[in-house]
């Protein structure tokens, strides 16, 4: 009889805890009628409370949403899908058409099962790519458990986007493109081998009208902003400093100059830009840099260029190595139009591209099939710069592309086969400005923030 009451009181308390939670399930227990499809024709059914949408051949992505659009909330759900088969959840998605399809677009959290382990990054879908790819927080990339149910937790408060995979946070997402936009389940398009292949979600639950109260508390992933000219106060208390204040050259100089150009760079609409010119290299305001040098750090900067555009970023520059004609010397990130500019065809197996470390290592293309580099002409896109004792990386929307030691004896085996073999010490200086290249082409550039590590 006590075992009896005791089980009784044991339910009644759960029944009770479940009925003062604040979270409310996003499944009726009896059909989909509270959602809605998207984009192709993957079937998706509902049993008890878990909704399994099944691969099919030949036809695009398909969502299904949210009858309504949710603001501030706070998703919880498990899923569990069949590798490789990859998958995502809309969080304040959007939608356009496009033809006869109605396209979601906007930001995905990723379900990846293949070895690159994004799960709980951030991919813009079928607008800026990659935002918060797990690289940005590389132990994250081990919490996806592969064949079992998975914990996500979503917070969506704000201009933050918070992901959480297994009860440890993924993505850390600042950005303020999208205010409010559906919750969707997404079942990808898919090649033959892949048809017949499911992804299951259950124990849908959202807390509407989400408050900086209702966060978990738990360790943070890394901070990416994505705001323009602008810094979080915790990027603030990393040591984040911007380069550009989005209204004045302060900080910056012609690099063969003391002061800033006069002509061939403007700031408007909170944009660096170099104007264009003849194509020539530094021959029309000419090349700047920063005021300050740099050693160890990390540079983010974005950066629009126009159709046929070369330029770059270079970093351990020395600007009085080259007084006469051209650009000052130093390590550099290129900026090209591939596809239309010269240049890129030029160089050794590619290294004068989009992102590579100009004349001496290619940039990498995407892991994707059928991919290459993920970039856009007349649009905005992010690099990165990473330097720490000597170790270097490049990044293009989300990807590493460039990686190397520039003290090693194989960087001075490529210097010694490049354009830059009759510079002493080329790429070996221990500190120096960022510049930013005119190369006679337009480009904009924009949230230029660095931090010294």
């Amino acid at each position: 009889m006590l075992q009896t009451g005791t089980t009784l009181l044991l339910f009644l308390a759960a029944a009770a805890l479940s009925a003062q939670s604040p979270f409310t399930s996003l499944t009726n227990g009896r059909d989909l009628s509270n959602w809605e499809s998207y984009g192709g024709q993957a079937p998706y059914s509902l049993s008890g409370d878990t909704i399994t949408g099944t691969a099919v051949v030949n036809t695009p992505n398909t969502f299904l949403c949210t009858e309504r659009p949710y603001s501030n909330f706070i998703l919880t759900l498990e899923f569990n899908d069949d590798a490789p088969l990859n998958s995502g959840v809309m969080a304040r998605g959007q939608w356009r058409q496009d033809g006869d399809i109605r396209r979601i677009y906007g930001y995905q959290v990723e379900i990846d099962p293949s070895a690159r382990g994004y799960t709980g990054g951030i991919y813009d879908e079928a607008r800026r790519g990659w935002i918060y790819p797990l690289h940005y927080n590389d132990e994250a990339r081990q919490l996806y458990r592969q064949g079992e149910w998975n914990e996500l937790r979503v917070e969506a408060i704000g201009d933050n986007l918070r992901t959480y995979i297994n009860g440890k946070a993924a993505a850390n997402l600042v950005d303020s493109v999208d205010a409010s936009g559906l919750i969707c389940l997404q079942v990808h398009a898919i090649k033959e081998d892949l048809a017949g292949k499911q992804v299951r979600w259950r124990n849908i639950q959202v807390l509407d009208n989400a408050t900086e109260a209702d966060r978990m508390p738990a360790v943070q992933a890394p901070v990416e902003n994505m705001m323009v000219n602008t810094l979080t106060e915790a990027e603030q208390r990393q040591g984040w400093r911007l380069l550009f204040d989005g209204s004045s050259t302060e900080g910056w100089r012609g690099a063969k100059l003391d002061e800033f150009p006069a002509s061939g760079w403007e700031v408007a609409d909170g944009q660096l830009r170099v104007l264009p010119g003849n194509g020539g290299e530094s021959a029309n305001g000419g090349d700047i840099v920063t005021k300050d040098n740099f050693s160890n750090f990390e540079l983010v900067f974005e950066f629009k260029p126009a159709e046929g555009a070369n330029s770059g970023v270079k970093y351990f520059v020395d600007p009085d190595l080259n007084k006469g004609q051209g650009s000052a010397i130093g390590l550099e990130y290129q900026i090209l139009d591939d596809e239309r500019h010269p240049d890129a065809k030029l160089g050794v197996m590619g290294n004068r591209t989009m992102a590579s470390l100009y004349d001496l290592i290619p940039a990498a293309v995407l892991d994707v099939p059928g991919r290459g580099k993920e970039y856009k002409i007349g649009q905005w896109n992010r690099g990165r710069i990473v330097s720490k004792d000597g170790h270097v990386e490049h990044w293009l929307n989300g990807y590493k592309v460039v990686e190397y030691d520039r003290f090693s004896p194989m960087f001075q085996a490529l210097v010694n086969y490049s354009k830059y073999r009759d510079w002493e010490n080329f790429g070996r200086f221990p500190q120096g400005p960022i510049l930013l290249q005119d190369h006679g082409d337009a480009v904009a550039f924009r949230t230029i923030k660095i931090r010294e590590l």
